[in-house]
């Protein structure tokens, strides 16, 4: 007598990945920054665990409002932290929940209050440069002469960098854009000799790489 044939085992439905997930795969999607991403992944755990765990479709207006209020009243946030837990929570509910609600229009945005920026004077700068060397001195440099900002300079690229024209090509900056500003003539030198600096370590790097692969020969023989 014959066994019968067994029968197939039923796959496993694919869950649906999570909420925060989603979150994070939309704004991958859109391009956004990945401080953006943090930012808004935060605020919209911090939102949820405010609630008691609720799901965000179970909620509306008066939970976002008692969250926001709670961030103003409790936690002293400043006006600008506030708006950015509001336009996370409205990126929540309209790009990943696909909710279009009116009230989160209506929401009560905090006034940023006016304030003159703080800016070193030139010698303030010269002293705090003269604190630093190597590469701190070098990105810090950038920072100061270039107008670019934290990350921009630590993910310049050798291909960004135009001596020729004087020129630091920023790529995906604020708003997903590339822009080109100055270099000055002070930082070309000290950007060359990084750049060989990184040439020499990378050389170094890659004859390793090849004597672990031929059993640690010397290859410069």
């Amino acid at each position: 007598m014959m066994d019968a044939p067994s029968t197939p085992p039923v796959l496993a439905a694919s869950q649906p990945p999570k909420l925060l997930d989603s979150l994070r795969q939309r704004i991958r999607v859109l391009h956004y920054s990945i401080r953006t991403e943090q930012a808004y992944v935060d605020w919209a755990r911090r939102f949820i665990l405010f609630h008691g765990k609720r799901h965000p479709r179970e909620m509306g207006a008066p939970e976002v409002t008692a969250f926001l209020t709670h961030l103003a009243v409790a936690r002293n946030v400043s006006a600008s932290t506030q708006n950015q837990a509001k336009a996370a929570i409205l990126f929540l509910y309209k790009e990943v929940l696909q909710q279009d609600l009116p009230w989160l229009d209506e929401v009560v945005s905090a006034k940023k209050a006016r304030r003159l920026p703080v800016v070193l004077t030139q010698r303030e700068v010269r002293e705090l440069l003269l604190h630093l060397q190597g590469t701190q001195w070098l990105v810090a440099s950038l920072l100061y002469g270039t107008g670019m900002r934290i990350l921009e300079a630590l993910r310049l690229r050798v291909k960004d960098v135009e001596f020729e024209r004087r020129e630091l090509v920023v790529r995906e900056g604020k708003g997903n854009k590339d822009r080109v500003t100055v270099l000055p003539e002070i930082l070309l030198a000290p950007l060359r000799e990084q750049l060989e600096r990184a040439r020499v370590l990378q050389a170094g790097y890659d004859i390793r790489i090849v004597q672990e692969l031929l059993g640690h020969k010397d290859v410069r023989a």
